[in-house]
């Protein structure tokens, strides 16, 4: 496979070879509010590969990208199209089977106005201008412009066998190269994947063979972009025919272990439809109520699906009717059935918070009222519906809950879709060959609630990855319903099997959880590390860019090279022995040094005000002592010092014109934002260290934390080598670690001696999300992985705190090492803690001494040992 060829290449250059590609025009010509993800650079990178090094490429070129519901395959599509502009293309067509996907994928790229645009509010190349442009046929579209034709497949097809004035025809691909982006891929990929009758097939093949029979080959630079979420790689044929087009596989289940996914609860009750839509609403008004006492404004949605039209109707009118008519005794059998289940956390909440029954109830009559509730089927959807639908995270959108048949199955972008409410008891599975096989209808639900798993992004506090889960690893916190979508269905045994057949799947449930128990021990509670013991953690502030000068202190070049264009025609004939190119004319060439301030401050101002970067409360953010543009351009500390050397035909180096001095400014000033951004970070890490109470760090909760891991992960076997229960050394009962911290915990076993002969007291904790410190160049968290604390007496106490991070070797660099990976920031910092960090604690009688050691890794093991021998135990 493609991928698979790629991920080999990665491994050989090292985790960051493909992410590291990723050009800064693309990035800064996205919706910042939409920051890349590691994984969406990583297709990003592949993307820039196999145009530009690939050997193999096709042509014309048809590439897949196989990544999870949820994972903003519309954002790449956007990033794809921003870069195949640089590479001349101009004209693209977006087509999918559903008009929905068509008017939201519209939104998204068209409407700036809209929540989820994708693109900055100017697309601006150079000092060029780039606008987006929905077209009906490509005949008369600008070509300066992003031309964009939308359309479902079947509509392209016709449009195209029968054509009518103003609409796309075959003549209008004639000497041009066409972008043609589908996306829900896999309905193209329904011939490949079965044997049709002949008519079938005539019928099935007539928007297929326009695609790829007419339109992709019409150019041999034309490219097919696919997208899904969905591919049977199963089947030979579809296998066969993706061997060498599928560029990138990012699935459900490597999403749901990144992070990016809610979690799923399938919650079985045996109560009627209506009531158990109830349940659901209590479920999701709780919610509501956890985010608020967090300050986090959600508005929790809930889906009820039916299985027809008129069953939608009917339980749309009970609902109604049951809210309206709701009391205390409803509430009070959803409470009698709640022991053991999540409900229990909800009522629990309620008694503590005393909330009644009877308040409660006012408020569900409120949020779930007939205005707040949407019927939605292909006989009644419209345009207002459509708008609400694609809107439902706003402020201003109050739609509580949606009941609909099959329509949202695809194509429906939501993140705050909390509960999906299954109102009918039907299955469709059979046995085939012995095994139970989940049916259609148990495979779209699965698919649906996979849709539904979007995590909804919040964050406590700046520190916190807003689009990742936060409480895994606290199992006892009450935010985790805001990190978890429930699947409500009847209580039946064979169903529920079969749901989770199909979720563990499609890889968005796990095959099962364990929890595990990490704890102090009685032992260490007795210590006087842990009764007194500090241990020392810095802070994250703003990094107010106080000992920024000049562009030399924002470690900004300040010589460059610049090519004059000759606009020479060179003439090479390949099969000349000699080989000796035949110019049109010979050019004596030359070069010449100037400074920037030497073409003028009007030619200089001129090119700063065509980037946003350079307006002056921007750059007195990354300059906090430039008082003015003007001191800007004529100061030696900032563009008055840049020199430029220009190269080209001597007759044109020495009679430079306006124009050319405009671009040589202009492009000496791109490249200086460009570093300044990169070169300098929102925030810092304090040198100062300061001082918690050891026991008050480890110690919540009494010492226990409840680990929830995924059977998949590795962390989820118990560490059996060594019995670290019996280990003084170790404070806590157990390790669940990969398989490099496990490898550590051996390296130290066998050290323990060497580390008693100098040592009077050591303790090693497991960091398991207890603490976090900040690198001091950009205020990046880090949670090493453990901390050390080594006690020793000579005329005083001195005591060293060691931070220690275990890496597999799965981030190396191209250098097999880690200095250059994209891990490579956490070992510099650890290095630079002895040198750099301060403590607040200042003791008579003790002295702190803080560090940080190279990472463990087996294979360089060799690189550890010697830090430990000088650093420690010399």
């Amino acid at each position: 496979m493609l991928y698979e060829t790629f991920n080999s290449i990665k491994e050989s250059f090292g985790q960051d070879y493909f992410t590291s590609r990723i050009d800064s025009d693309i990035v800064q010509n996205l919706n910042l509010k939409f920051e890349l993800r590691e994984y969406q650079k990583e297709a990003l990178g592949r993307f820039d590969f196999y145009f530009n090094e690939y050997q193999k490429r096709q042509f014309p070129a048809q590439i897949l990208f196989n990544m999870a519901t949820g994972s903003g395959k519309t954002l790449i599509m956007a990033a794809n199209i921003l870069y195949l502009y640089n590479l001349g293309y101009r004209d693209f067509i977006f087509f999918v089977n559903s008009t929905n996907i068509i008017e939201k994928t519209r939104d998204n790229f068209l409407n700036p106005l809209s929540e989820k645009y994708l693109f900055a509010p100017k697309i601006k190349f150079g000092e060029k201008q780039v606008d987006i442009k929905e077209v009906q046929n490509f005949e008369a579209a600008n070509p300066e412009d992003i031309n964009i034709l939308f359309a479902t497949t079947s509509l392209l097809h016709t449009r195209l066998n029968y054509p009518k004035e103003n609409t796309l025809t075959y003549e209008d691909f004639e000497g041009k190269k066409i972008v043609l982006i589908s996306d829900e891929a896999h309905h193209i990929q329904r011939l490949t994947k079965t044997k049709l009758s002949q008519s079938e097939l005539e019928e099935q093949r007539t928007w297929e063979y326009t695609i790829k029979r007419r339109i992709l080959p019409s150019n041999m630079e034309n490219i097919l972009l696919e997208f899904t979420a969905t591919i049977d790689l199963g089947n030979q044929n579809i296998s066969r025919k993706y061997e060498d087009k599928i560029i990138y596989q990012y699935d459900l289940k490597q999403f749901r272990l990144d992070k990016y996914s809610k979690e799923i609860e399938v919650l079985q009750a045996d109560l009627d439809p209506i009531d158990r839509a109830l349940q659901a609403v209590i479920l999701s008004q709780y919610r509501r109520k956890i985010a608020e006492k967090y300050k986090i404004r959600l508005k929790p949605v809930i889906l009820f699906k039916s299985k027809s039209i008129k069953e939608s109707k009917e339980n749309y009118e009970g609902f109604l009717t049951k809210i309206k008519n709701l009391s205390s005794k409803d509430i009070q059998e959803i409470h009698s059935r709640a022991k053991g289940t999540i409900l229990e956390d909800v009522f629990n909440y309620f008694q503590k918070e005393n909330i009644t029954f009877d308040n409660f109830i006012r408020e569900l009559q409120e949020d779930f009222s007939e205005e707040k509730c949407m019927l939605l089927d292909s006989k009644n959807v419209n345009e207002e519906k459509q708008l609400k639908l694609n809107s439902l995270e706003s402020k201003d959108n109050e739609i509580r809950d949606i009941f609909a048949v099959n329509m949202l199955n695809e194509g429906w972008d939501v993140l705050n879709l909390f509960d999906i409410v299954r109102l009918y008891d039907t299955r469709d599975g059979r046995w085939v060959h012995g095994k139970y096989k989940p049916g259609n209808t148990t495979m779209g639900e699965a698919q649906l609630i996979g849709r539904g798993a979007r995590y909804f992004p919040f964050q406590l506090d700046e520190i916190q990855d807003r689009y990742k889960r936060k409480f895994d690893d606290d199992v006892e916190n009450e935010l985790r319903i805001t990190e978890t979508l429930c699947y409500h269905c009847f209580r039946e045994p064979k169903y529920i099997a079969e749901i989770k057949s199909a979720l563990t799947e499609i890889g968005i449930l796990p095959e099962k959880y364990v929890q595990r128990e990490l704890f102090i021990k009685k032992s260490f509670k007795k210590t006087d590390f842990w009764k007194n013991g500090v241990i020392f953690i810095n802070d994250r502030i703003q990094n107010l860019r106080t000992e920024i000068f000049s562009l030399q202190d924002a470690k900004i070049e300040k010589n460059y090279r610049y090519e004059l264009r000759t606009g020479v025609i060179k003439e090479e004939i390949i099969l000349d022995e000699e080989k000796k190119p035949k110019s049109s004319k010979d050019i004596a060439r030359g070069k010449i040094a100037c400074k920037l301030d030497d073409f003028g401050e009007n030619i200089v101002r001129n090119a700063l005000d065509r980037f946003e970067f350079y307006k002056f409360e921007i750059l007195n953010k990354y300059f906090p002592y430039v008082k003015s543009i003007k001191e800007f351009i004529s100061s030696l500390n900032y563009l008055g010092s840049v020199g430029i050397e220009v190269l080209g035909p001597k007759d044109k180096i020495n009679k430079l014109t306006p124009t050319q001095k405009l671009e040589m400014v202009l492009f000496v000033v791109k490249k200086i934002s460009e570093q300044v951004r990169i070169n300098t970070s929102e925030f810092i890490g304090t040198k100062l260290f300061k001082a918690k109470l050891l026991r008050d760090i480890f110690g919540k909760n009494e010492g226990r934390k409840t680990l929830k891991l995924d059977s998949d992960s590795e962390r989820a076997q118990e560490m059996v080598e060594i019995n670290l229960a019996n280990k003084d050394w170790y404070a806590q009962n157990n390790l669940y670690g990969t398989s490099e911290e496990r490898d550590f915990i051996k390296f130290i076993d066998e050290a323990i001696e060497k580390l008693r002969q100098k040592y009077s007291d050591i303790a090693l904790l497991r960091n398991e999300k207890f603490f976090q410190v900040f690198d001091f160049d950009e205020g990046r968290a880090f949670e090493p992985d453990f901390i050390m604390i080594l006690k020793k007496r000579n005329h005083k106490i001195s005591i060293y705190q060691i931070f220690i991070e275990a890496k597999g070797g799965w981030t190396y660099d191209m250098n097999q090492r880690f200095e250059l990976s994209k891990e490579g920031w956490k070992q510099k910092f650890l290095l630079e803690i002895e040198e750099r960090a301060d403590t607040d604690l200042k003791l008579e009688n003790k002295h702190f001494k803080l560090m940080g050691l190279p990472f463990y890794n087996e294979k360089l093991k060799k690189d550890f040992e010697e830090a430990l021998e000088n650093k420690i135990l010399s």
